[in-house]
């Protein structure tokens, strides 16, 4: 596992799984030429999406960002569809910390997509689904939420009935921002969902911030960049350019759940270089040009 010490927070990618989805539904009307040069695909134009949760160990509690694939919860008709070649192995990854389920606090949901969010239930053996993070808050943008629990004819393929029924009442909304602990805010963006969000994460003037699927991985910095799965594409672009511009202003150090290759990436004040870097400690399916 990886692990980035920001002052007192220690942040530390649990194993959440792998897929492997289509680069052009990735990089929406970007040309193939352009960002094949940036982000490696396969024999099936497919790119590698790590679904890692985010541990973020700070003022002795334990706050999850997003929760991985989980286990057993795809048909092989999905796997194939959503490019999965690896569960989740969140209960190993905490074991390995001296952790377990329970010890989980938060949970702070970027948004609901199955790709974040399947790791919150687990199946049971009478058929169902239970909760897998019983003591811990989940925060969700409110419109978020009503959308998880009321999908349209566009998100009902991403929003799952057995990855909120079983957690309705762990679930705490929010509308422009919520800061759970001093230090740690989500904040509401839109964009690639109505309610998705990002993650700051500020200690004494020093900021990261997680732009979740704004910017899933380095080769989506450019603004102009962004997911033919973003039901708002000009919002994304908007709001990643003036996170983008701030963050390179102010020195923020950038950090993801999706990339293959990039843990935290820090870029100089023209966005051009990168100034510090975490990479990847497990190796990628495909090497990085």
């Amino acid at each position: 596992m990886d692990t980035f010490q920001f002052k007192e927070m220690t942040l530390t990618w649990l194993e959440g799984g792998t897929t492997f989805l289509d680069g052009g539904a990735m990089f929406g009307v970007v040309p193939k030429p352009v960002w094949q040069r940036k982000y490696p695909f396969n024999e099936k134009n497919q790119i590698e999406l790590p679904t890692d949760p985010i541990l973020i160990q700070y003022q002795g509690m334990n706050l999850l960002i997003d929760a991985g694939i989980g286990n057993n919860k795809f048909s092989d008709k999905q796997k194939k569809i959503f490019g999965v070649e690896r569960d989740s192995e969140i209960v190993e990854s905490l074991a390995e910390l001296g952790l377990t389920v329970e010890d989980i606090d938060m949970v702070l949901m970027t948004h609901m997509h199955f790709d974040h969010a399947t790791g919150l239930t687990v199946p049971t053996e009478d058929g169902g689904f239970t909760s897998v993070f019983k003591n811990a808050t989940i925060y969700v943008q409110e419109v978020e939420w009503n959308e998880m629990r009321h999908p349209n004819i566009r998100s009902k393929s991403t929003y799952w009935a057995y990855n909120w029924e079983p957690i309705a009442t762990q679930v705490k909304t929010y509308k422009d921002q919520v800061e759970v602990i001093p230090g740690i805010r989500m904040v509401h963006t839109g964009g690639h969902s109505e309610g998705h969000s990002v993650i700051i994460l500020e200690q004494e003037g020093d900021v990261m911030i997680h732009m979740a699927d704004l910017m899933p991985t380095h080769a989506h910095q450019n603004p102009l960049w962004v997911l033919a799965y973003d039901d708002y594409p000009m919002t994304s672009i908007f709001k990643k350019e003036e996170l983008l511009k701030k963050g390179y202003e102010q020195n923020y150090s950038f950090f993801f759940y999706h990339d293959a290759y990039y843990r935290v990436i820090q870029w100089d004040n023209e966005g051009k270089e990168k100034v510090k870097v975490l990479e990847r400690g497990r190796a990628p399916y495909l090497s990085l040009n």
